[in-house]
């Protein structure tokens, strides 16, 4: 079975996907990290970089590619990225969502608490309300990208198995509310 994970910046799909993966023992593939790492070689932040993927579709193949080669070549494995569901539709298909100033709050919370390096090329946000921008931002660039070379829109919830909205859930109670339903399919496909 593989499991694809999309959302919301600030949702919680991180989160969800690394807990997934422990749980099960399953590799986990993270399609931004991919995006930041393509990003940092080429000197810009992953929003420099998705701004250029609005006119230079190079940016996502290499990341689509790669989807598209997991899905036929393994299995049992959890997937994170926007396009996951897209290039391995045999996958189960789970979007978590937020909105959008819940998830920046998430977001700047993290950011002040962690002091992020881990997301070391990205922007560093000074406030709340920068973080909102962003994520709107990073919200309409990809919803443009994608219906661009794709056809696609990856918020619609009609593309997903499962859809969770994360805005009044703490990290727990989505996970458990995912594992619910992830949990079940996992035993029958043992059997």
């Amino acid at each position: 079975m593989i499991i694809s994970i999309s959302g919301n910046q600030g949702s919680g799909k991180s989160t969800i996907a690394t807990k997934l993966a422990e749980q099960l023992h399953w590799p986990r593939y993270y399609m931004g990290g991919m995006r930041r790492e393509a990003a940092k070689k080429r000197g810009l932040t992953l929003a420099e970089y998705n701004k250029l993927g609005e006119t230079d579709p190079n940016t996502d193949l290499e990341v689509d590619l790669y989807q598209q080669e997991l899905g036929r070549t393994q299995d049992n494995f959890i997937v994170e990225g926007r396009t996951s569901w897209h290039f391995i539709p045999q996958s189960f298909k789970i979007f978590i969502y937020v909105k959008d100033e819940v998830g920046a709050q998430r977001i700047f919370d993290e950011f002040k608490t962690k002091n992020l390096e881990a997301r070391q090329n990205e922007d560093k946000f000074q406030t709340y309300e920068e973080v909102l921008a962003s994520i709107r931002k990073r919200h309409q660039g990809d919803k443009k990208r994608y219906q661009k070379y794709f056809g696609i829109d990856v918020f619609d919830p009609a593309n997903y198995d499962f859809y969770l909205d994360t805005t009044k859930l703490d990290r727990e109670q989505a996970y458990k509310a995912v594992w619910e339903v992830v949990g079940p399919l996992i035993d029958k496909e043992k059997k």
